[in-house]
C-alpha cells in the first residue's frame, strides 16, 4: 500500500527529492480464488533519475 493519496502527490514528492520520473510501470496484482486468478489492484512503479543542478 502507498503512503500517497494520488499519483500526482507521489510524482511531486519524487521531484521535491531532486529526481525526475522517466518511466512508469503498472503491475497487476492477483489473488487466487477457487483456483482462478482475480485482479486485486495495480502497483504503480516509477523509475527516476537524479536531476543535476
Amino acid at each position: 500500500m502507498s503512503d500517497y493519496k494520488s499519483i500526482n502527490e507521489c510524482v511531486d514528492q519524487i521531484k521535491k527529492d531532486g529526481y525526475m520520473p522517466v518511466k512508469r510501470f503498472e503491475k497487476p496484482v492477483f489473488k487466487e480464488t477457487k483456483g482462478d486468478p482475480e485482479p486485486v489492484r495495480q502497483d504503480i512503479i516509477f523509475e527516476a533519475v537524479k536531476v543535476e543542478e
